[in-house]
């Protein structure tokens, strides 16, 4: 993973927190959440206030997420809005951190001023040993305060001042006064300067988890589901349908059937043959490294070279996103690859509506070659695969992910799957005739 770090791929834009001051609040912080303590004079946090390097300290990197469901959190910093979130255990973790912190930042900015924020992401569920149980995540609040309870010092003082001001005999209460006065010198005025948070609760039907062996549950759509990613059984779910990823008929039939996936042929705003292209370059790396074949700093002529010298080992995949690009600038007639083929999930993106993150992560699961969406969209898998690749493919990918995307990630996004204004809910116009039939020929209902 050397390459990774090195070039920003992997612990990338971490907080790093080496000040004696944050050190001693993200420990009142963390003896508050789990009684441990760290004695390390610098380290690094994510979005939640997790470290690795605090991890490998306790020998724990579960300390803030103790069994894998209430994600517990320590804030020193607005700034960590920015930060990615490590080990994840669901898709959601990280928008609802982020989220609470943009709501609630002025405060959150005043609170991080003097001490750290410390909370938890809280839903009904504690124990997950039966799948079963991923099915009552529902809904997702969040409590947070500082670890000498100042917001709750700030409702108790809140609750004083409407007693003084309701109660008439109030001015003669030398202990409500008192009181008062003494929690004051914590909290401040807080007529003036109101020191509150946001109560925010997120309601999440669609979602990832890594949790036996990764599970995608999508409850809101027309056609629940869920699909699992190993093939272990998980006995009977609570949802009408379940099957596992390498049914790929099936996933297909479920993507089509919620209007969740449209070709990237015949969407709109994109240069379909360069993204179709770059997927090619992928899978033509994965074989041409495997003949240990030399790739660093290949050029487009260097890998039609190789394409033409591997074209009996090139996979079906490659051939069906050439026929892609053929039909696209003119060249050949529409292909006809149905949703069983290796190459049908390469051929498609998310439709713009509010889970297409979710759906290009499952996309990107099916379409392991293409590199590029797997670092973007599944992060924990891309590190899984790359682990397993060899020298020469670790650093092309490495490379190819610093020069071309860590340029512009926002642009790139937006290239490959679509500016952020466009969102939409799943059926809100009507399909046209690719969107029906699609690259795969006709998929139909029954």
């Amino acid at each position: 993973m050397k390459r990774l770090i090195q070039r920003g791929l992997m612990f990338g834009n971490l907080i790093e927190v080496s000040s004696p001051a944050l050190i001693e609040r993200y420990n009142r912080a963390l003896k508050e959440l789990t009684g441990k303590i760290t004695s390390l004079t610098d380290f690094h946090v994510d979005i939640s206030g997790y470290s690795p390097e605090v991890g490998d300290e306790l020998g724990d990197h579960q300390y803030l997420n103790e069994g894998g469901v209430n994600r517990q959190f320590i804030l020193l910093t607005t700034q960590q809005k920015t930060a990615p979130l490590l080990n994840a255990k669901f898709s959601m973790s990280r928008g609802i951190l982020r989220d609470f912190i943009e709501e609630n930042e002025s405060q959150l900015f005043a609170l991080t001023a003097r001490d750290a924020v410390a909370g938890e992401l809280v839903n009904s569920v504690i124990d997950v040993s039966d799948p079963k149980r991923l099915f009552d995540v529902r809904q997702i609040k969040i409590e947070a305060d500082t670890p000498g309870g100042q917001l709750a010092q700030a409702r108790k003082l809140s609750e004083l001042v409407d007693t003084f001001r309701k109660d008439k005999d109030a001015w003669y209460d030398d202990v409500l006064i008192a009181e008062m006065i003494g929690i004051a010198k914590d909290t401040g005025d807080i007529t003036r300067n109101p020191v509150t948070l946001k109560t925010s609760t997120f309601r999440q039907d669609n979602m990832w988890t890594s949790h036996f062996g990764g599970l995608y549950i999508f409850r809101s759509v027309e056609h629940p589901a869920a699909i699992t990613v190993s093939d272990s059984d998980l006995g009977q779910l609570p949802i009408p349908y379940q099957f596992p990823i390498s049914k790929r008929n099936m996933v297909a039939k479920f993507l089509e059937l919620n209007n969740l996936v449209e070709p990237i042929v015949s969407a709109k705003g994109i240069d379909a043959a360069a993204i179709l292209y770059q997927k090619m370059d992928f899978i033509l790396v994965d074989v041409a490294t495997a003949m240990k074949e030399d790739v660093t700093g290949a050029t487009r002529r260097d890998l039609r070279q190789l394409a033409r010298r591997y074209v009996d080992q090139l996979p079906p995949a490659y051939h069906a996103l050439n026929a892609l690009v053929r039909w696209t600038e003119g060249n050949g007639g529409w292909p006809q690859i149905s949703s069983d083929h290796d190459g049908y999930f390469y051929s498609l993106r998310s439709k713009p509506h509010e889970d297409r993150d979710l759906v290009n992560m499952l996309l990107a699961e099916l379409t392991p070659l293409d590199v590029r969406q797997l670092f973007i969209c599944h992060k924990q898998l891309f590190y899984s695969h790359y682990a397993r690749w060899s020298d020469n493919k670790k650093d092309f990918v490495a490379d190819f992910l610093d020069r071309e995307y860590q340029m512009d990630k926002v642009g790139t996004r937006e290239a490959l799957f679509g500016g952020e204004d466009a969102m939409e809910e799943p059926g809100a116009h009507e399909p046209d005739l690719i969107d029906r039939v699609g690259p795969w020929g006709a998929v139909r209902r029954r």
